[in-house]
């Protein structure tokens, strides 16, 4: 079969402008293979088969925006076909559930452990990295950082580093992540942030680079294929959508240079590394994103890059 399987959760839940599945989507159309799609809920272990109730859809005509989004129909997609297909006979296989790796997340990839074909990224991977921790292998290339859940060592630690970025283990998207200064609020918020001392948290010394920008490498069989720029909005401290390519330096390469070996071992195909300052902040592996909004903004190529070197091995 020529198409590609996309688990995903509900299309009508994703941003058609901006969404990085949908860009890798819209780049496997484009090269010439059929779309399917499925939610978790839809695959089922058959006498041993791995099997899914998939979608084959048609994506409709887009163009590049002004920023970063895509100008797409309100209706994105035509849904051509439905039926029982095994898993195996799809070329790839690509995971895109957003996290947290909650349970729905996990039985989903002990399921595709079944699935027979080259899975994006492959699950065993996916249950052995984290993608918020694997920094902390590599302490030399990371911010001074606590993981933890003791508001008192907490506490000790932002009067340490001075000024701290504090967010939930599980956490993604950019919720619940917190600023927290050496001052007379730091309690309150880190008690908040941790719910009381029942939830782990991380920790990392606040690095005002972050001002020149948040760099997003992105990592295809840990080679680094493309890198943007984000930065801060004037009114929030979280990074926002990309706004510039960014140069790849030494610090950048050496990063890579760290995680290849890991990301190979595991199968972590597609991944995306983020990097202030020259430090490893963490490697986003569940669901990595941003190539969409890169491709809309700046002209590149990295969602067609992707697909191409995943069917035919050859990097674009």
């Amino acid at each position: 079969m020529n198409g590609i399987l996309f688990i995903t959760d509900p299309l009508v839940g994703l941003q058609a402008d901006i969404d990085a599945t949908i860009g890798l989507m819209a780049a496997s159309q484009d090269l010439g293979h059929d779309v399917w799609c499925c939610q978790p809920e839809e695959l089922a272990v058959i006498d041993g088969r791995l099997q899914v109730r998939a979608h084959r859809i048609r994506l409709r005509p887009r163009r590049p925006g002004h920023d970063h989004r895509w100008i797409v129909d309100p209706t994105w997609y035509d849904e051509l076909e439905v039926g029982l297909v095994d898993v195996a006979d799809f070329m790839v296989a690509h995971l895109r559930i957003d996290p947290p790796v909650d349970d729905r997340y996990l039985h989903t990839t002990y399921l595709l452990d079944l699935a027979g074909t080259r899975v994006i990224n492959r699950p065993d991977g996916i249950r052995a990295v984290h993608e918020k921790l694997i920094a902390l292998r590599f302490p030399s290339l990371c911010p001074s950082t606590y993981v933890g859940t003791s508001v008192a060592a907490l506490r000790a630690f932002v009067a340490r580093v001075g000024t701290a970025i504090v967010k939930p283990v599980d956490g993604f998207a950019g919720l619940d992540v917190w600023l927290v200064h050496d001052d007379h609020s730091a309690v309150s918020l880190l008690e908040s942030a941790t719910r009381g001392g029942r939830r782990q948290v991380i920790a990392q010394e606040y690095l005002p680079a972050v001002a020149h920008g948040n760099k997003r490498l992105f990592l295809l069989d840990g080679e680094i294929v493309g890198a943007v720029l984000r930065r801060p909005d004037a009114s929030d401290f979280r990074i926002g959508p990309p706004v510039a390519i960014a140069p790849i330096d030494a610090a950048d390469e050496a990063i890579a240079a760290a995680l290849r070996p890991i990301l190979v071992q595991h199968g972590l195909t597609i991944a995306g590394a983020d990097v202030i300052g020259g430090r490893l902040i963490e490697v986003n592996v569940t669901c990595p994103g941003g190539m969409h909004k890169t491709d809309a903004l700046l002209g590149t190529t990295l969602s067609q890059s992707i697909v191409q070197h995943l069917t035919t091995g050859v990097f674009a």
